[in-house]
């Protein structure tokens, strides 16, 4: 069904592959350009996707990550403009040495080629990815879901536009929305034209893509984040890392969704993490032992502790020590980010070492856990695999690499 369009993508990877430096920057900004220019255009656009999303009660998280504004298209360009900004990794040296027979090898980074993407209610998505792709020398194929799909129309029109404005196939940024699920379906069948999958959104998703892609996939996780409040944490410090992280926007995957409090510390700090979170809207349910210091909370189950809710909504659990908040952690973390805020130099340590997330923090909001926030511009997404990326995943992690071996006529004995 769509053998053209990744066809089309193949052959543009060819030509990307080769370009310099300067091309790729000069589409990126000409990109960055018609996104400002296009601004009423996707908004129109966008305001038709929210529509249809409140009827189809798509829940509060996922409109909040399908709502665009002036600012935060301007927030699309900006992103574009800092990739530009970011060195190029194609051909970056990895290693290299010299054979005893005067053989001189050299691993170097290459594109993947054909970079797919299949996503939902995420239209920056759309933008970052391509911006990413092209920067690393790479043709992108978007499955961006049916709740964007007039934002993300709109998008990669104004994206091959600006692309067929400095001479670069308009095919090197695809969208397959119109083929459906069907499309997303052979999408994850394309092996030997997709290079590789990426994957972003609910958990459900992630996990449909895992299981019946044939092309590999680098998985992005959900997060069920943690932020564990050590017995000797300041109670300022504390309040205010826990309300940044939930509440500045509870619908992303780095938002804090379970708090552990250290037993000796529970009835200290609880109280005022209550009054706050509470004051912001928060809905807030505890375990038993926390009820114990707020009868008021609603009774947080085991379902309650696995769920990412992108929403205002938070769990909170007391525990004896940091041996049993990192037995929560390692019951119910997803494996993307989490943080503990302390004042023993020794429990940090031990928590950035034992804890097996892609991120772990010490007195940070989780909120930090991102591609912007970490310099690598827009983001392709966070990473929760071992292998090949883990953790925020920039320009590199778009790339493979490849030997180069130049000789003078050696033979092997």
């Amino acid at each position: 069904m769509i053998d053209a369009e990744l066809h089309a993508a193949a052959e543009a990877a060819r030509g990307l592959a080769t370009l310099t430096s300067a091309r790729k920057d000069t589409a990126l900004l000409s990109i960055a350009e018609a996104i400002e220019a296009a601004v009423p255009a996707i908004l129109v656009a966008n305001a038709d996707d929210l529509e249809r999303g409140r009827a189809n009660d798509l829940s509060v998280g996922l409109l909040d990550r399908l709502r665009l504004d002036e600012a935060r298209v301007a927030a699309l360009a900006a992103a574009v403009r800092e990739v530009v900004a970011l060195p190029d990794p194609v051909g970056t040296v990895v290693r290299g040495s010299r054979l005893p027979n005067g053989i001189h090898l050299t691993q170097v980074r290459v594109p993947f080629g054909v970079v797919g993407a299949i996503y939902e209610a995420r239209p920056n998505v759309t933008v970052d990815i391509a911006a990413l792709a092209l920067k690393s020398g790479n043709a992108v194929v978007l499955r961006g879901g049916s709740a964007a799909e007039s934002s993300n129309r709109v998008l990669v029109e104004v994206l091959q536009g600006a692309l067929e404005s400095v001479g670069l196939p308009r095919e090197a940024v695809q969208t397959i929305d119109a083929h459906g699920r069907a499309g997303a379906a052979a999408l994850m069948r394309a092996r030997g034209f997709v290079d590789v999958l990426i994957p972003r959104g609910s958990a459900d998703l992630i996990q449909t893509v895992v299981r019946e892609s044939t092309v590999p996939v680098i998985e992005t996780g959900a997060g069920v984040v943690h932020i564990v409040l050590d017995a000797s944490a300041d109670e300022a410090t504390a309040v205010e890392i826990v309300h940044n992280a939930k509440v500045q926007r509870p619908s992303v995957c780095n938002a804090v969704e379970t708090v552990l409090i250290h037993r000796d510390a529970a009835q200290r700090l609880l109280p005022p993490l209550l009054a706050d979170l509470r004051g912001a809207g928060v809905t807030v349910r505890g375990d038993d032992r926390a009820r114990e210091i707020d009868a008021s909370l609603e009774l947080a189950t085991d379902d309650d502790f696995a769920t990412e809710h992108m929403a205002l909504e938070l769990s909170v659990a007391v525990v004896d020590d940091l041996d049993a908040a990192l037995a929560h952690i390692r019951r119910f973390s997803t494996k993307h980010t989490e943080s503990i805020i302390t004042s023993e130099m020794a429990n940090a340590e031990r928590f950035l070492a034992e804890v097996d997330s892609a991120v772990v923090m010490v007195n940070a909001s989780t909120r930090f856990s991102d591609g912007g926030e970490f310099g690598f511009g827009a983001e392709v997404g966070i990473s929760t695999q071992k292998l090949h990326a883990r953790g925020p995943m920039g320009l590199p992690e778009l790339t493979s690499t490849k030997w180069i071996v130049r000789g003078s006529g050696q033979v092997r004995g």
